[in-house]
């Protein structure tokens, strides 16, 4: 009995953890390291960037962080494997878009600290230091204002003048005429309207009367 019960502990200790994954559009950025995807089962999920932090809207680089991260997510399809959830219930993961890791890709550019209070990966501190030799983003500001994110909050500071509001692309520019032709293959009711609107695709609108695929755009 006792073998058994060494046998079980050990496979308990041993078995490999299965991590929660979620894969859908990116169809809004809140700020440099909150996102929010369309999911392929048509939820909406805002996603916290885990491990690192971006400087705040009034922070000196916070408008320019939201920037980097639209950049490289923003109306993309995106891999997301949670990490955990945080006070406010957002999901909180790793963000991948193709091969790139995006909260890596952040801290390289100098667009994010790594968030000391919550990192594990190793290879983010190294990414965090490269960039900060090299100047890059917020590396390149004065000493003065590479304010870490967490203690810009904890001081309670005021915000900065307001920065000129970031130009984030259309979700139409993700979308192509000529490739999709009915309604089963439509993910929102935005891509319907563009193909109705933008590609001339009538069949998308049977009963005419200017609402394609009704099922999306109730």
């Amino acid at each position: 009995m006792k073998t058994l019960f060494l046998v079980l502990f050990l496979l308990f200790q041993t078995a490999p953890a299965f991590a929660v994954e979620l894969t859908g559009k990116v169809i809004a950025i809140a700020d440099g390291d909150t996102l929010t995807v369309l999911s392929d089962d048509q939820r909406q999920i805002k996603i916290r960037l885990a491990e690192i932090d971006t400087p705040e809207s009034g922070q000196p680089y916070g408008s320019r962080a939201r920037q980097a991260l639209a950049a490289l997510a923003f109306g993309k399809q995106a891999r997301i494997v949670e990490t955990d959830r945080d006070r406010y219930g957002r999901t909180v993961g790793r963000v991948y878009v193709g091969g790139m890791d995006v909260n890596a890709e952040l801290v390289r550019q100098g667009a994010a600290w790594v968030y000391r209070h919550y990192a594990k990966d190793p290879a983010l501190f190294a990414l965090e230091d490269e960039a900060r030799a090299a100047k890059r983003g917020l590396w390149a500001l004065p000493e003065a204002q590479q304010i870490p994110p967490w203690e810009w909050r904890k001081a309670g500071r005021q915000p900065a003048p307001a920065a000129p509001p970031v130009a984030l692309p259309s979700p139409t520019d993700a979308f192509t005429c000529g490739v999709k032709r009915y309604c089963r293959e439509m993910t929102s009711c935005t891509e319907a309207r563009f193909y109705l609107n933008s590609c001339g695709l009538s069949r998308l609108d049977g009963d005419r009367d200017g609402t394609p695929c009704e099922s999306l755009c109730r």
